[in-house]
């Protein structure tokens, strides 16, 4: 017995656990007929990589769950929109080396470079595609831009000097608490500067949400839904609002142990999603499900798009009927903009085959990588682009390095 108490004493002392009892962003959903767990929880529309510190139970409950909900369909909603706050400027070394001209991370509409490449909720949206699970917007992608494109907010002068007190930074720091009840008071605190709109921002869409929560979770699937944090709490709140509907919600636990879990590892390596196109014959891997575009305006078969919206970064592939009347070379003057100073390169393929690469400023993009590869029946320009950061990084390369014709 004895040796038995050291062996478990001793495997208990291995990894570390830490314990936050207040904590409370993961709720769990049960009752009211359901015969399966869902779970709420409470997201932050922002990059910053420490909101990505997950307590276990997070990814052991978005592991297990059938489907996914979320505010809206981020990736249809942000399909055409470059996050990216501010032009990237590059320069060029004696050998036509490009560099940014700034070593400062590229600000963006959710944060910056330096934090995780999708903000939170595209990044649950993300994970939900490359698993595999089915997903559920609780907003029309309409819905969300006639809402936020009404929002008339207050002027600097007619705001109250308590809020101009809370900083973003004191926001994400209430938000890492998990109180959500603080950031429930933070909004009715700052959206009152103006008439109506803390009402028709959260209250009314909370209603609107639960109310197609409520019918997704009558489907049986067990849901993973996540909003922002300050639709949880409060007498308008989800959580009040999923309970006066008959549902049990509780809050989960939250603890974070340094031992690494299975869901944890399932969640992580979901990182890329495969794309093959059997007709125009060649596969790429991009970091998820790339948008589709088939009636383009630059007279290309097909274009793939696919961009980070934390980072700003984005990927794409465009597909033309190959013109045999002209080479590859011909191809490169025609799709890369080289600026004087850096012309683009012919390049060997792992493959065997050969490429022109470099540096293209074209409009709208600005300064992207560009490379360009022939197929026997396509040419395939690929590019990629981001902020100054990315830009100094192999990251458009390795992204051109994933792409190769079926054979």
């Amino acid at each position: 017995m004895y040796k038995f108490l050291v062996i478990f004493f001793l495997a208990q002392s291995m990894y570390a656990q830490t314990i936050n009892e207040n904590h409370e962003l993961l709720w769990e959903i049960s009752g009211n007929g359901l015969s399966k767990k869902s779970y709420l929880f409470g997201s932050f529309h922002s990059n910053d990589r420490r909101l990505f510190n997950w307590t276990d139970s997070t990814y052991i409950a978005l592991a297990k769950v059938d489907g996914i909900a979320l505010e809206t369909d981020v990736f249809s909603l942000f399909d055409e929109y470059d996050t990216r706050q501010g032009e990237v400027v590059l320069k060029y070394d004696s050998q036509g080396k490009p560099y940014s001209a700034n070593p400062e991370a590229t600000l963006t509409a959710y944060g910056d470079e330096d934090g995780m490449p999708q903000f939170l909720d595209a990044y649950i949206q993300q994970y939900c595609i490359n698993a595999g699970k089915t997903f559920h917007p609780l907003e029309s992608v309409d819905l969300q831009l006639d809402v936020f494109g009404n929002i008339s907010l207050p002027s600097l002068s007619e705001m109250r000097l308590e809020a101009l007190l809370v900083s973003r930074e004191d926001l994400i720091e209430t938000y890492l608490k998990g109180d959500i009840y603080g950031l429930d008071e933070f909004l009715k605190l700052n959206l009152s500067l103006s008439e109506g709109l803390y009402e028709s921002l959260i209250v009314e869409r909370n209603f609107g949400m639960a109310n197609k929560l409520d019918s997704i979770l009558k489907t049986n699937q067990s849901i993973f839904c996540a909003v922002g944090g300050g639709h949880l709490a409060g007498g308008s709140g989800m959580i009040n609002l999923l309970r006066s509907k008959g549902y049990s919600v509780r809050s989960v636990g939250a603890t974070w142990s340094d031992q690494i879990s299975l869901a944890k590892v399932q969640i992580k390596s979901a990182s890329y999603y495969t794309y093959e196109n059997d007709t125009l014959g060649f596969s790429a891997q991009f970091p998820s499900r790339p948008q589709s575009v088939v009636e383009t305006w630059d007279g290309s078969v097909l274009q793939l798009i696919y961009r980070d919206f934390g980072q700003g970064n984005t990927y794409s592939i465009e597909v033309y009927e190959l013109d045999r009347e002209l080479g590859l070379e011909d191809f490169a003057e025609v799709y890369i903009a080289s600026p004087s100073n850096s012309p683009a390169k012919k390049i060997r393929l792992s493959n065997g085959g050969e490429a022109y690469e470099g540096i293209s400023d074209a409009y709208p993009e600005g300064s992207s990588w560009v490379r360009v590869v022939m197929g026997q029946d396509y040419l395939l320009v690929l590019k990629a682009y981001g902020g100054n950061k990315f830009m100094n990084s192999p990251r458009a390369k390795r992204f051109f390095d994933t792409v190769s014709f079926l054979e």
